[in-house]
């Protein structure tokens, strides 16, 4: 062992690649500037797909100029899971990565997969990549532009090994053992890869393994091609500076309606002043009418929509009952008379609406004038394996969110780059109908893959679709690039977070039921609400189309509307960035959103919101401190 034990980060190199390792991870593996593999690791996946945590402990780590070893161990335990796994790194001169996976079961258990997954970059849609079967046979295909619902390599056999090509005559291939191996495509969950993963589908789960069960996997990442392997790779850019352009055609999308979802309480006086200023389009309520509960989840709806002077977005979920539920639903909209923006039809028995409930929906709800469609409740995955009829909607409609599979900041900001996939794929699968995203979350809502009731969480921990980020300038920073990419993607509509709560835009009055693990402040708003609220501010306006150098570190958003401008800058990252802007008129007024200011923002956000600092930036550069939040007007 070496001065580097139990290092979690470190930065490595194997010949012209340059990765890195954390946390039992390889992370970011490129040559030059071209990132190779985005991300190789071992997961534990329980019955209902959640993923164990993971307690890593590096044992040894050497790191040459061109080459390194490292060894760690990897506990994953939770209830009645107990299993623990050796990894197992090298890297060579010739650029070859070798990483090993032992482990053993030290309890019994159900567990739907336990072993490698290997993440492909999403941008390497519509590349060329080489496949070879567990059998030998290979082909040549490419990774898939529009998001796949099945495999995205054809799965006539096992995998074996795939490559794509990374520069003229390079090519990067992986290869897997010890198990059995396939590929899915990520992007359904807005997971910026393509990941190939052990176990297929195919096979039952969850499955049993047994205590002193032992799992042994391997994957191999070699050069190959006619370019010298030892060849090296293109210089690194190392500069700090980020770069932030104002695109040169003047693309215009114009703002779709934002509106909020319903929270599970009833909202304060003070709380409904503080949404009016968001100006939400619509309020989404789910109504439910087999239950018992949907009379009184109407009744409070209708009366918070009116006071924040907003229609609403009724999700309506249907069970094998629909006629007397569509009949009773019917005769309490005659009661209430809502304002109706949507009806998004739902079923409670199938992963995205039928044909039945949608033509049934149609019959008794087309009276009302809203436009009426379908889609998940969930994610782009459900919608894109059991589409509804196109004929029978207006328009289509699936959730967001960005933890799915991983849930670290680099994960979740990686999501960003994966949002338009799959609204222009749905765009594609169903004729060019409008697609509404409602809602946009940071966790999943439910888990619509459960194989079995889910656990109750204990008294002292957050529920699992709670993220103590909500309430964090990372969460502003995270909501500010899925806006915009929405936006950018022609959307038409957006439901963003609840209204209040730990899941919303702001506190309660009544503050956090848990203050140690989501410490907010009582009636304070969120710092997501401000990003919310400078969109809101260019309701009926457009987005001008603006694009960053690297988007990951800087995003950018360019808001327009008549003779007002403003630009939005949030720093994506834990370090400070440099904004070089460059083609934007002169700014006269600047307000920043950062670590310094952010719990007045919260407290008082009117005064906040009113005070601007005069600014002159004549170099058009602008300096950010970590997921700082810059409004820049004109």
């Amino acid at each position: 062992m070496n001065e580097a034990l139990n290092e979690q980060k470190r930065e490595l190199r194997a010949g012209p690649l340059r990765m890195r390792f954390e946390s039992g991870d390889l992370r970011c593996i490129k040559w030059g500037e071209r990132e190779v593999l985005r991300r190789i690791y071992g997961a534990v996946r329980d019955r209902n797909w959640r993923t164990v945590p993971a307690k890593v402990s590096v044992l040894n780590c050497e790191a040459a100029d061109r080459s390194f070893h490292v060894l760690f161990e990897s506990e994953h335990r939770e209830r009645e899971i107990d299993f623990v796994w050796r990894g197992e790194i090298t890297g060579d001169q010739k650029g070859t990565i070798r990483f090993t996976f032992e482990g053993e079961a030290r309890s019994t258990f159900l567990r739907n997969r336990i072993g490698f997954c290997v993440l492909h970059p999403v941008e390497l849609a519509g590349a060329t990549c080489r496949v070879r079967y567990a059998n030998g046979s290979e082909y040549a295909t490419t990774f898939p532009e529009l998001v796949a619902a099945e495999q995205p390599i054809t799965a006539i056999h096992d995998l074996g090994a795939v490559a794509h090509e990374i520069a003229p005559g390079l090519w990067a291939e992986v290869a897997f053992s010890g198990d059995l191996f396939e590929m899915e495509d990520q992007r359904n969950w807005i997971d910026a890869s393509y990941k190939t993963y052990c176990t297929p589908l195919r096979l039952p789960f969850p499955l049993e393994i047994t205590a002193g069960t032992c799992i042994t996997q391997s994957v191999e990442l070699r050069l190959r091609g006619d370019r010298p392997i030892a060849s090296v790779a293109p210089a690194l850019t190392d500069s700090l500076e980020q770069t932030v352009l104002l695109s040169r055609t003047e693309l215009r999308f114009p703002l779709p309606p934002i509106g909020l979802g319903l929270s599970s309480f009833r909202l304060s006086t003070g709380e409904i002043e503080r949404l009016v200023k968001l100006k939400p389009a619509h309020l989404r309520v789910d109504l439910k009418p087999a239950e018992s509960a949907v009379d009184e989840t109407l009744h409070r709806a209708v009366n918070e929509a009116g006071r924040l002077n907003a229609p609403l977005e009724i999700a309506l979920f249907l069970s094998d009952k629909a006629e007397a539920e569509l009949q009773s639903l019917v005769n309490l909209l005659d009661q209430r008379r809502p304002r109706v923006a949507r009806w998004l039809i739902f079923d409670t028995n199938a992963k995205a609406s039928t044909e039945w409930s949608l033509r049934l929906a149609r019959q008794s709800l087309s009276p009302y004038g809203a436009p009426i469609g379908g889609g998940a409740n969930a994610d782009f995955y459900q919608l894109n394996q059991f589409r509804p009829p196109t004929a029978l909607m207006d328009f289509v409609a699936f959730s967001m969110n960005p933890q799915t599979h991983a849930f670290d900041d680099e994960s979740l900001l990686e999501t960003l780059t994966a949002i338009p996939y799959p609204i222009r794929s749905a765009k594609r699968y169903f004729n060019g109908l409008p697609v509404v995203i409602s809602p946009l979350t940071l966790k999943p809502r439910f888990n619509p893959v459960a194989t079995a009731a889910e656990d109750a969480s204990p008294p002292d921990q957050l529920p699992p679709h709670v993220d103590v980020r909500q309430v964090s300038l990372f969460g502003a920073a995270w909501t500010l690039g899925a806006v915009k990419r929405l936006l950018e993607s022609d959307v038409e509509s957006i439901t963003c977070y609840e209204a209040a709560g730990w899941c919303g835009v702001m506190e309660t009055e009544n503050g956090s039921p848990l203050p140690q693990k989501f410490p907010s402040l009582p009636g304070a708003v969120f710092p997501l609400y401000h990003v919310l609220a400078d969109v809101a501010a260019f309701a009926g306006g457009d987005l001008i189309g603006v694009q960053s150098g690297d988007a990951l570190r800087v995003e950018a958003m360019l808001l327009d509307r008549g003779e007002r401008r403003s630009l939005l800058l949030a720093n994506l990252t834990p370090e400070a960035q440099t904004a070089m802007m460059v083609g934007l008129d002169q700014a006269s007024r600047l307000r920043r959103l950062r670590q310094q200011n952010a719990e007045s923002a919260m407290c008082d956000p009117t005064t906040f919101r009113s005070q601007f600092d005069s600014v002159r930036i004549s170099t058009g550069r602008i300096e950010l401190s970590p997921f700082e939040i810059v409004r820049l007007d004109w």
